[in-house]
């Protein structure tokens, strides 16, 4: 699925808000270097989990037979196969 910047942005200032009333944490930086770095992390895992569903979704397709999108045993192999590039790549 996609997320918007904007739904990026959010999320980021939302992670910038609670770190920065943790009591217990202290920054050397101020909030807005925190919600850009929150930004960058966010982008990086949607562009990871992108490329996990492309390829969960490949090689669903690959199979010798038609397997209909939506069906119990698409769902099963999509999960499979969707944990199995999580393994993969160590996230």
């Amino acid at each position: 699925m996609r997320i918007s910047r904007d739904k990026v942005n959010k999320l980021a200032h939302t992670i910038a808000d609670a770190l920065a009333e943790t009591p217990e944490a202290e920054f050397l930086e101020d909030r807005n270097t925190l919600r850009q770095e929150a930004r960058k992390i966010l982008e990086v895992l949607f562009a990871d989990e992108l490329k996990i569903d492309a390829a969960a979704r490949g090689k669903i397709s690959s199979q010798q037979r038609i397997i209909v999108e939506g069906s119990q045993e698409w769902d099963i192999l999509y999960r499979k196969y969707y944990n199995d590039e999580v393994k993969r790549l160590g996230i």
